[in-house]
Parts: C-alpha cells; structure tokens; sequence
C-alpha cells in the first residue's frame, strides 16, 4: 500500500500508510447502504410508536403488511405488479438527482405519457401490435420526456428551482390529462368514468408466463440496469457525475452542462411517461383518471431509499409496492384508514432526510478504519 507524508507537528514529517482507493470505495459503499437501511428501521420504529398512540398494535400491523405484500405467491405477484411503476417513477428522481436536481413532479410526466399513450393507440387501433406498442411507447416518452425536459430546462436557461418547477408543473399536467380525456379525446361509451377509447387487445401488455404480473415490471428492471449501466460505466454518466459534484469543476474541464442537465432530466421523464403507457396498456386498458394514483411520488421515497443507484430501486420498489398492497387488508382488520400506508411512507421518508446529515459522521465507515495494516 503506498504511503503518504503528513506533517507531524514538530516531530517533522512521517510517512503514514494511506488508505488504498479500492478500500475507500468499500467504506462509501457500506456508508450508503447501513444509512438508508438504519433510516427505514427508524422509521418503522417511530411508525410503530404512532400506532401505540393511536391504540394500535404496531406487531399485528406489520404482520398484515408482511402477509398481504410477501406472504403467499400470490401476494408477490400483487406486489410485483404494484412495484412496476414505482421503478420508472423513481428513475425519472434518481437520473437527476446524480446531476444534483431534485425533481419530485414525476406524477406530471406519468399522466401526460398514459394519455399519450391512449390517445395513439386509439388512432392506430388496427394497426399490427408489434408496430403500434412500440409507437405508443415512443409517444409517451416523448411526452414524459418533454415534460421533464422542460424544468431542466428552466433551471439551465433561467435559474428555476427544479423542485418547484417540477411540482407545479405536476399539477398543470394532471389537469390537461383532466381536459384531454373528459374532452378531446374521450371515448363516448365513457359514461360513469371519462376515458380514451379502450384499447384493443392486440395493444394490451400482458403478464409473464406462470405469473400475475405483466411485463411492465420486467421491462421496469431492464430500464433500471441500464440506467445503472449508463451512470456508472459510461462516459456520460462520469460526466453527469462530475456535474453533480462540482458544477464549476466540471464547465472548467469544459464538459457540456447545460445539456446534461436538460437531457438526464429528459431522459428520467422519459421513462415516468414509460410508466404511463404501461398502467394504460397493462392495467387500465384506457387512459383515465386513475393515472393520477400518487406513483410519481412514492417514486421519491423509492430513489431516495435507494440512494439513486438504478440497482437498488429494484428491492426498493418491491418492498414499498409490497407495503402499498397491505392497505386493504389492514383497512379490514384493523380499522385504519387505507391511507395508513402512505403515513408510513412518510415516517420512513422522515428518516431517510435526517439521516443525509450523517454521512461522513461515523468513524466505522472512514477509509483510514478499514484499511489494511
């Protein structure tokens, strides 16, 4: 291991063993997962004093979330199915976030993608699936991407906070996916539930072979390696990190900024407005009001849980998607609101903020404390 000299006061210089980079690296790697994991235990916990609070058993609580999200193959699959969208809504935070935006209009994207969706494939209705699938999913990601695109944008060109931009902009896009399907675009049959027109079954997802889950969710993982391919093993992705780290470091080495910005945003859109034309193809079958179900914003814990590393949002997504699939069964037994499940959200989310004050705090994860003598 090569040495490095450090001053010694007035003893002079000495030559200490410097720790190696591939140590470092293990200690950054163990630092980012024992937080977020310690974080989601703390929230639990604080979850579970709420429920005491409330006159509830937090140990009968977490039983009925582990049965109703992992207990039986057939809680897997629900739980499979709901963590499909979370894994493009998470990405559409976590590519950002490497360049250090912080977006949480993600919802915007996904309704603006489904609609597209809906509203494409009602007028390619005959054409052939395997023509009109991938064109419905180019237009959603055009849309989402777009979408996004825009606050990238906004904050490269003009200084506008991301975060804020990216909220309003969720709003504004929920209520053209309100005018688009309740106007322009809705299907007549439509009566109770403005809809798009329904989409044939030629143009319908469907599931795995031997599971209840379709592919959206497979086609979720895939985007998330790639993802992880494209941040840490490709040019790009150092670049984007580089910017993340140091924007003035990173115009004097005379990198492209501006457009990294605009375009990881475009591209964390594209795939929330993915997400989009999956729940319109694989669950819903036309583009509705029901594309506003809040993933966009669970997908802020999933990134955050997961510390933006593509890999990680994989499990992430499972285990939230498995927590959202207990909401009914803990409204039935245990009298609580089915909207519990998102109060637990938000504890963990707690968690997860306060403990980014840790990092670089504790001594068990410096490089100088694992390096080998």
């Amino acid at each position: 291991m090569a040495d490095q000299t450090v001053s010694g006061g007035g003893a002079g210089l000495v030559s200490v063993p410097a720790a190696s980079g591939a140590t470092a690296r293990w200690a950054r790697r163990a630092e980012a997962l024992a937080l977020p994991l310690g974080a989601l235990v703390v929230g639990l916990l604080a979850f579970g004093l709420f429920l005491l609070a409330l006159g509830k058993s937090p140990v009968q609580f977490y039983e009925l979330v582990y049965k109703a999200g992992f207990g039986t193959w057939f809680s897997w699959q629900n739980t499979l199915s709901r963590a499909a969208p979370l894994l493009f809504a998470a990405l559409c935070v976590a590519l950002p976030a490497r360049l250090g935006l912080m977006i949480i209009g993600g919802e915007g994207a996904i309704v603006l993608g489904g609609v597209a969706a809906g509203g494409i494939g009602a007028a390619v209705a005959g054409w052939p699936g395997a023509i009109a699938m991938p064109v419905m999913a180019v237009f959603a990601m055009l849309a989402g991407g777009a979408w996004i695109g825009a606050v990238g944008a906004l904050r490269q060109k003009r200084g506008v906070n991301e975060t804020i931009s990216s909220l309003l902009m969720a709003y504004i896009a929920i209520a053209v996916m309100n005018h688009l399907v309740e106007g322009p675009l809705r299907d007549p049959a439509s009566l109770n539930k403005p809809s798009t027109a329904p989409l044939p079954e030629a143009l319908r997802i469907g599931e795995m072979p031997g599971m209840d889950v379709h592919y959206g969710f497979l086609i979720g993982v895939i985007c998330c390696v790639i993802s992880w391919v494209l941040i840490e093993k490709t040019t790009w992705g150092f670049a984007a990190r580089l910017v993340g780290g140091n924007v003035r470091a990173a115009q004097i080495q005379g990198l492209p900024v501006g457009w990294l910005l605009i375009g990881f945003t475009a591209l964390g859109g594209a795939f929330a407005g993915l997400a989009g034309m999956i729940e319109v193809s694989a669950v819903q079958g036309s583009a509705n009001g029901s594309l506003a179900a809040g993933y966009g914003y669970a997908g802020i814990l999933v990134a955050f849980l997961a510390r933006h590393n593509g890999i990680a949002i994989i499990p992430v997504a499972i285990l939230i998607g498995g927590m959202e699939a207990s909401s009914g069964l803990i409204q039935r037994r245990m009298d609580l609101p089915d909207a519990t499940v998102l109060v637990l959200e938000g504890f963990v989310f707690v968690a997860i903020l306060l403990s980014e004050t840790l990092y670089g705090r504790f001594k068990a994860f410096s490089p100088e404390r694992w390096r080998t003598a």
